[in-house]
């Protein structure tokens, strides 16, 4: 079956193997997720899937009334679902028979995964802000001899002279660097804490430390 859970980056840390092998681990704390709905590609929505929610949604109470920090149109969801309002969902595409093996409201934890176990971790990369071309795609940069006027950490030449008389589409130059959607793939579970809700990965996953990220099985060890 299909796994996901959707957790919070809380750091890095380093851990010690019993032959005395120092090895640096990704802690995430996840869930519990809450299945919210079940889709079906036989329904209006066109497809087979599952809706997480994660992390309650925040709320107070005002003239006796629970009010929640969410629009009408997701309070709606969580209504018409009866699962208590969450903060975001996430979506994880499935196949029809592996959305059959859950159920809606069930909810997901660490112990979804056990240690060995292969994943994909998926995250929103840290944003560097505009950066140059050395920095963003690895130039090499011009040489710092005589003659050359301040074009040390320029991308060079953008132009194909008169033909074909513009930039080619694609061309690798100063721009935004990073705050983008990035998947590790193959990365092994080192152990996992259930009491705290904690999965120790082994190695570096996406996103700053409090950003949410989303554990699934890996891919290409997928039988």
């Amino acid at each position: 079956m299909a796994k996901s859970i959707i957790g919070r980056k809380v750091g890095m840390t380093q851990v010690f193997l019993e032959n005395g092998e120092c090895v640096a681990v990704s802690v995430v704390k996840v869930g519990p997720c809450t299945v919210v709905r079940k889709k079906s590609a036989q329904g209006a929505d066109g497809y087979d899937a599952i809706v997480l929610g994660f992390e309650d949604a925040r709320s107070c109470v005002y003239e006796g009334e629970t009010h929640y920090k969410l629009n009408k149109p997701k309070l709606g969801v969580f209504k018409a679902n009866s699962v208590s309002p969450k903060k975001s969902l996430h979506e994880v595409r499935l196949s029809a028979k592996e959305v059959d093996k859950y159920e809606q409201g069930q909810e997901l934890k660490a112990d979804l995964f056990t240690a060995g176990e292969y994943i994909d971790v998926t995250g929103t990369s840290k944003g560097c802000g505009f950066s140059g071309v050395m920095k963003r795609h690895n130039y090499g940069g011009s040489r710092r001899s005589h003659g050359v006027h301040e074009t040390f950490r320029h991308g060079g030449s953008l132009g194909a002279t008169s033909t074909p008389g513009r930039v080619m589409k694609g061309k690798k130059m100063a721009g935004q660097m990073g705050n983008e959607k990035v998947t590790v793939q193959n990365l092994k579970v080192h152990s996992v804490d259930v009491d705290n809700s904690l999965i120790l990965v082994t190695g570096a996953i996406p996103g700053a430390n409090g950003s949410v990220v989303r554990i699934t099985d890996a891919v290409k060890r997928r039988r």
